[in-house]
């Protein structure tokens, strides 16, 4: 399955090989369909989003 064109260097991706975050993040977003991800849209428009936003737009302010 193809993955996001910024996955490998999308904080998610590290959060969750960190153990940090649910892989389930990554297999709903990264490897589905992540044009409805936040963080892509954000990306795509060069709008700035802090690396604890998660895909769904939410903040997780434990992720550092």
């Amino acid at each position: 399955m193809k993955h996001c064109k910024w996955y490998q260097m999308c904080p998610i991706k590290r959060f969750t090989d960190e153990g940090k975050l649910d892989p389930e993040w990554v297999n709903k977003y990264c490897k589905g369909d992540w044009t409805k991800c936040k963080r892509f849209q954000m990306e795509e428009r060069g709008e700035y989003h802090p690396d604890n936003m998660l895909p769904d737009g939410s903040i997780h302010p434990e992720l550092k």
